[in-house]
C-alpha cells in the first residue's frame, strides 16, 4: 500500500476518533428531576451527619431553611450546571470555605477540551467598585486596564457582586476572599457564564477618561475563531527548556527569596504550603541565609497562598514566633465514619485513620487530642528577629491563616494587607475527601474536623485582620503598581528614618 493510502485511512480513523470523543458526552444533557431529588438528599443527609460545622455561622433553622428551598428548586429535570448551581447557594450558606461543590469529573474534562467562548474581560472587585485589569481583545481600544466598569447587562456591581457572592464560598462572614475569587485572572467571567450565562452581545457601561458614562457593546471571545490570527503572534522558542529547568522554574514561582544586602531586606514569597515544593528545605536554607546577611527586614508574601499541610506552615511559624504555641485548642469530628462510605472518596483509609487518631471524649465527639495538647516552640537556630512583615488579602486561607494569626500581635510583625480568606477563629478542615453524588456524579468536598485555633478568639466571622490595611485604587491598578508591597516599603522607609 502507497504511504499516501496509509495517510488517507489513518486521517479517517482520527476524525472518527475526534467525532466520538466529542459526541460521548452531551453537557446539555438533562437528568430527571427524581434522579437530581435523589441525589439532593444524599447530598444532605451526608453534611447533616458528617460536617463538623454545619452549625458554626449558621443556624440549624436557618440551615434547614435553605436546605428545604434548594429542594423546592428542583421542579423539572436539570442540566448539571444548574443543579450545581442549586448546590453552591446550599452549600455556601454553611460559611465554611472548604465545604465547595464541583462538577463531576466527566464535565470537567469536557472544560478542560471544549471550545468554550470566554467573557474577554479580568476585572477586580472591592467595595463598590469593578474596573478592568486585563482585556483579552487586544483590539478593543476602549475597555483598557485600569477602565472603570459601571454595569454589565443591565447590571451595577452590587447587583453583580449580591448575586454571584450568593454562589461563593468562604470561612464565616469574610467577604474579602469572595473580592479576590472574583478578581483573580478571568474568574469574574466563568462565575458569570455559570449563573447568568453568556449571550453574544455583551451590553458594557464604563466610565471615559474624563469620567463620563458610556456604553459599548462586547463579545465573548472564541479561542478557535481566532486560531489563525493568534497563530501569528506565536513565536517558536529557540531552546526547550529540560525537565529540571521546568521544575526550578515551577518551584521558583511557587516559593523564592530575593535578598537586597545593601538595604538589609529580604522578600520572600511562599504562594503554596503544599506537598512537593520542598518547603522545608526552603525554609531552612532561607533563614540560615538571613542569618548570615545579618538582614533587618523579611517582607513574606502569603497574599497567593491558600494553605496546604500545616506542618509547613507551622515550620514557617517557628522561625518567626517569639513564644510556644498551639496549632488548636480543638480538633474533633462528628463522626468516626458514615453509612454513606460508598460515595466517599477512599472511605476505608480515613475511617481506619479516624480510627487511630482519634478518641470518644465526653462532649460525644471525636478529638484528635495529639493537636490539642501538643506545643511548639519557636526555632533557637537561625530564628529571624528583626522586623517583619506579612502581606496578606482574601486568597490567604487555610494553613496561611493559621501561620499569619499564630505570629499576629507579636512586637516585630506587622500584617499588611486586606483581612484573609480564612477565619482567624478556626476552619474545618484537616482530612477533607471528596464526595461524589451518583446519579449526576457531581461532587463536593467534605472536611472531617473543626478547628478552633484559640478558645479566647473573638468568634466573630473575620479572618485575620491586618495591622496595616493596604487597599487597591483605580489608579493603582491603572498603573499596575503593588499597593500592597508599596505600602510595605513605605512603612520600612518610616521606621528607618525614625531610628537614624
Amino acid at each position: 500500500m502507497k504511504p499516501a493510502s496509509y495517510l488517507l485511512i489513518i486521517s479517517v480513523i482520527f476524525c472518527f476518533s475526534c467525532k466520538t470523543s466529542k459526541t460521548a458526552f452531551d453537557p446539555a444533557k438533562k437528568y430527571p428531576a427524581e434522579k437530581l431529588k435523589e441525589d439532593y438528599a444524599l447530598f444532605r443527609n451526608i453534611l447533616e451527619e458528617s460536617h463538623p460545622g454545619l452549625y458554626w455561622y449558621t443556624s440549624r433553622d436557618s440551615m434547614n431553611y435553605y436546605f428545604d428551598r434548594g429542594f423546592s428548586a428542583i421542579q423539572d429535570s436539570m442540566t448539571e450546571p444548574q443543579f450545581r448551581n442549586v448546590l453552591a447557594y446550599v452549600i455556601t450558606k454553611i460559611d465554611c470555605g472548604h465545604t465547595s461543590v464541583r462538577y463531576s469529573k466527566r464535565y470537567s474534562d469536557y472544560i478542560d477540551t471544549a471550545n468554550i467562548a470566554l467573557f474577554p474581560l479580568g476585572l477586580k472587585f472591592w467595595q463598590d467598585t469593578m474596573i478592568v485589569t486585563v482585556n483579552i481583545n487586544r483590539k478593543d481600544s476602549l475597555l483598557k486596564r485600569g477602565t472603570v466598569i459601571t454595569s454589565i447587562n443591565g447590571m451595577s456591581q452590587r447587583r453583580l457582586r449580591d448575586t454571584l457572592f450568593d454562589y461563593m464560598v468562604t470561612d464565616g462572614y469574610s467577604i474579602t476572599g469572595k473580592y479576590q475569587a472574583l478578581s483573580n485572572g478571568f474568574n469574574f467571567g466563568s462565575w458569570y457564564r455559570n449563573i447568568f450565562g453568556l449571550p453574544q452581545d455583551i451590553d458594557v457601561h464604563y466610565l471615559d477618561a474624563s469620567g463620563n458614562e458610556n456604553q459599548t457593546i462586547i463579545h465573548p471571545y472564541n479561542f478557535k475563531a481566532d486560531t489563525s490570527k493568534r497563530m501569528a503572534d506565536i513565536i517558536i522558542p529557540l531552546y526547550r527548556p529540560t525537565k529540571r529547568e521546568r521544575k526550578a522554574q515551577r518551584l521558583f514561582a511557587t516559593r523564592n527569596l530575593q535578598v537586597d544586602t545593601t538595604g538589609k531586606t529580604a522578600f520572600m514569597t511562599v504562594n503554596s504550603f503544599a506537598h512537593g515544593n520542598h518547603l522545608k528545605k526552603f525554609f531552612r536554607s532561607s533563614f540560615k541565609l538571613l542569618k548570615e546577611k545579618n538582614i533587618q527586614n523579611l517582607i513574606i508574601d502569603v497574599r497567593s497562598n491558600g494553605g496546604g499541610d500545616a506542618s509547613n506552615s507551622t515550620l514557617l511559624t517557628k522561625f518567626i514566633i517569639d513564644k510556644k504555641f498551639k496549632l488548636a485548642d480543638s480538633l474533633y469530628a462528628v463522626t468516626r465514619s458514615s453509612k454513606y462510605d460508598k460515595y466517599i472518596e477512599s472511605s476505608f483509609l480515613y475511617d481506619l485513620m479516624m480510627y487511630f487518631i482519634t478518641h470518644k471524649q465526653p462532649d460525644e465527639k471525636y478529638h484528635f487530642g495529639y493537636f490539642e495538647r501538643h506545643y511548639f516552640k519557636p526555632k533557637t537556630k537561625n530564628h529571624f528577629d528583626g522586623q517583619v512583615y506579612v502581606l496578606i488579602g482574601g486568597n490567604s486561607f487555610s494553613a496561611t491563616t493559621l501561620f499569619a494569626g499564630s505570629i499576629k500581635g507579636q512586637r516585630n510583625v506587622t500584617l499588611v494587607g486586606e483581612e484573609t480568606g480564612g477565619a482567624y477563629y478556626g476552619n474545618n478542615a484537616w482530612m477533607i475527601p471528596d464526595v461524589t453524588l451518583p446519579n449526576t456524579g457531581i461532587r463536593f468536598r467534605l472536611p472531617k474536623f473543626r478547628l478552633i485555633v484559640d478558645k479566647n478568639r473573638a468568634k466573630d466571622g473575620h479572618g485575620v485582620l491586618p495591622d496595616v490595611y493596604a487597599i487597591p485604587s483605580t489608579q493603582a491598578i491603572k498603573n499596575g503598581i503593588d499597593f500592597k508591597e508599596q505600602k510595605v516599603k513605605e512603612l520600612i522607609e518610616q521606621r528607618n528614618a525614625q531610628n537614624n
